[in-house]
């Protein structure tokens, strides 16, 4: 079970953006700072306040005697720094992962709501070992350069990390989680059929749950005033309203995140586009079910679901491991 509180990586971008306020209303700028306690570089105080470096301690009791921080808001910050340095600790309720699932993983965790959209690929929260390891094992291959090459055991890594992440989902504290599938991610060019099928019927299922909402786009809906959405991204908002909303932006092998309002707000509305665009949950989940049904081999949309696709839907919890069915 992974851990359902901030990342050290949420705790450092929270002590920061703390630190970084209590020098402002100090009236202290930076090189004041450095000259005062005689640190030897300016950029070990612009590493801690944008979150990049594990905070000593020390350095940091420092910092806060400088700025005069109140007692209580001392020992909260002293703790938050335990916590953000604490990076082994952490990931060691999860498999080992790469530094891209961590970074996801990171974000993921503490988090009140999840939304995310991707023109290609199901979501990674969502998919299945097959669909994981195809997407896993297609990418590395791309990367090595060499389209025969052996995976090895790096992929199945990467799948045990990709669970192990997806059980956030089913945590009694789970976030609301909300995506928007592009019906290319299904399609036949996704996988072959019993891997396809495997998928559709875990995202019948994670429709049902209480805290997920799946909308499907159609390949031909148009969004808003015509908006082509040029990549894949999520947005996360914190149980605790002091972490900073976070955008990521997922390329093909490179990602990129932000905290910047301007950003946060420009991709809300991208995201309330999509969700206006696509079919509602109840009409995603009969698509869903249809679409197994289609397949070669299924015999039909009452191995997923009993009863017909238009019966009405009661969004349940499913007992045990989605991932185990």
């Amino acid at each position: 079970m992974p851990p359902t509180g901030p990342s050290p990586i949420l705790r450092r971008r929270r002590l920061g953006t703390e630190l970084r306020r209590l020098r402002e209303t100090a009236g202290l700028t930076g090189e004041q700072v450095i000259e005062r306690i005689g640190w030897a570089s300016a950029s070990k105080l612009s590493r801690l306040e944008n979150g990049r470096s594990r905070p000593d301690p020390d350095d940091v009791a420092t910092l806060l005697d400088l700025y005069g921080a109140p007692a209580e808001l001392r020992a909260e910050l002293l703790g938050i720094t335990r916590d953000a340095g604490d990076m082994r600790g952490w990931l060691r309720r999860y498999p080992v992962m790469t530094q891209q699932q961590r970074s996801f993983a990171e974000l993921e965790a503490g988090c009140a709501e999840i939304r995310e959209y991707n023109p290609v690929l199901v979501p990674g929260l969502l998919q299945t070992p097959g669909y994981a390891r195809l997407r896993i094992v297609s990418a590395h291959l791309v990367e090595s350069g060499a389209g025969d090459a052996e995976p090895g055991e790096a992929p199945e890594t990467e799948v045990a990390a990709r669970l192990a992440r997806q059980s956030l989902l089913t945590h009694p504290d789970a976030p609301r989680y909300t995506a928007v599938l592009e019906e290319a991610a299904l399609g036949r060019r996704a996988g072959p059929p019993e891997v396809l099928r495997e998928q559709l019927v875990q995202l019948c299922e994670l429709a049902m749950l209480p805290n997920v909402t799946l909308h499907l786009l159609p390949w031909d809906t148009p969004i808003g005033e015509w908006y082509l959405p040029p990549t894949a991204f999520s947005l996360y908002r914190f149980a605790d309203p002091l972490d900073p909303e976070t955008l990521a932006i997922e390329g093909g092998f490179t990602n990129a995140m932000s905290t910047e309002a301007n950003a946060l707000n420009s991709y809300k509305v991208v995201f309330e586009w999509l969700c206006s665009a696509a079919l509602s949950a109840s009409d995603t989940l009969s698509w869903l079910i249809e679409a197994t049904g289609r397949l070669p081999g299924a015999a039909g949309p009452s191995t997923v679901v009993h009863g017909p696709a238009t019966a009405p839907v009661q969004r349940r919890r499913p007992s045990g491991r989605l991932t185990d069915r």
